[in-house]
């Protein structure tokens, strides 16, 4: 299932508006098939999976499938849990239940039904994989990343405000990747005015992978740009099932301080700036029990002579 789950970030966010989801068919411990959510959603990694193998190879293999095969038809493919039914593996494992009321179990009760075993594991990696899908069903909003880079004491910029460049060129580069992992992009007014990002992807071959731009301001929005007002307008961005955002500081701690931040990245420099613009404004914070057990650490890894960090929201 881990296995699926790593498949399945191919499709985001190019599977919009349908969720990424990965599927993988073994049989005799060998992964015989592959397949991923495709470009604007069609065909599901079922149906692209199945594209790939022979009549009947399916006997005697297990499907592992990161979501519940959809149980409705559409005009745009058939119902995935039918072509499961169809080429009958003897079983199948599925990492999430389908919160989608066409599906919500039915994918699973119709292959059941049809004498193949079915297991549902719930599993953190094919979870993590859907955190976008899963957030906006659950909480009706966006799955939010914040990002911030930082000197060793904690500032995004001098005093004045200059800040580029604080972090090094591998950190750039991997900030421009998890752009393109992103549905859309937001920065607070204070930085649009300051410095006029283009909040797009400069890495070769992936550079229309881009994210929608939002800003968080009361302002006349600029020419391809999308202006909410408060934090808590995100549940209004339709498709958008991932959001990154890129600060300010007031930005961040406005967010941070409604809740709203799923996952946080930090890139640390090895620089002391001292007298520099915090990384973050009040959070509302009252004491500092309040701060303890709300993050876990996801990853860390060097980025040149940078630090890389990534905290995932305690719920």
């Amino acid at each position: 299932m881990a296995a699926a789950a790593r498949l399945a970030s191919r499709a985001r966010p190019l599977s919009r508006p349908n969720p990424a989801v990965g599927a993988i068919l073994v049989k005799d411990r060998r992964v015989i098939a592959r397949g991923h959510t495709q470009e604007g959603g069609r065909p599901h990694a079922e149906a692209a999976l199945f594209e790939t193998h022979e009549s009947g190879m399916a006997a005697g293999a297990t499907l592992y499938v990161t979501l519940e095969p959809c149980a409705h038809r559409s005009q745009r493919g058939p119902a995935c849990a039918d072509l499961v039914t169809s080429a009958r593996p003897d079983r199948v494992v599925i990492g999430q239940r389908d919160p989608d009321a066409r599906t919500a179990g039915d994918g699973i009760e119709r292959i059941g039904q049809a004498g193949i075993k079915v297991e549902v594991l719930g599993d953190a990696a094919s979870a993590r994989s859907l955190a976008g899908y899963l957030a906006c069903a659950e909480h009706g909003r966006p799955y939010v990343t914040l990002k911030l880079a930082t000197s060793l004491d904690g500032c995004i910029a001098l005093g004045d405000g200059s800040s580029r460049w604080i972090t090094g060129e591998a950190s750039r580069a991997h900030v421009h990747s998890q752009r393109a992992r992103a549905d859309a992009i937001l920065v607070g007014g204070g930085t649009w005015r300051a410095d006029r990002p283009q909040l797009d992807v400069r890495l070769p071959g992936i550079e229309r992978r881009s994210p929608r731009r939002f800003l968080l301001s009361r302002g006349v929005p600029p020419d391809g740009v999308s202006v909410i007002n408060r934090p808590d307008q995100i549940s209004g961005m339709d498709g958008i099932q991932y959001l990154y955002i890129e600060g300010g500081g007031k930005a961040a701690a406005s967010f941070i301080a409604e809740d709203l931040v799923d996952e946080l990245h930090f890139y640390r420099a090895p620089i002391l700036i001292g007298g520099g613009r915090p990384a973050l404004g009040d959070i509302g914070l009252a004491d500092l029990g309040q701060a303890h057990g709300r993050w876990n650490l996801a990853d860390r890894r060097q980025l040149g002579s940078d630090e890389f960090t990534a905290y995932l929201r305690k719920r």
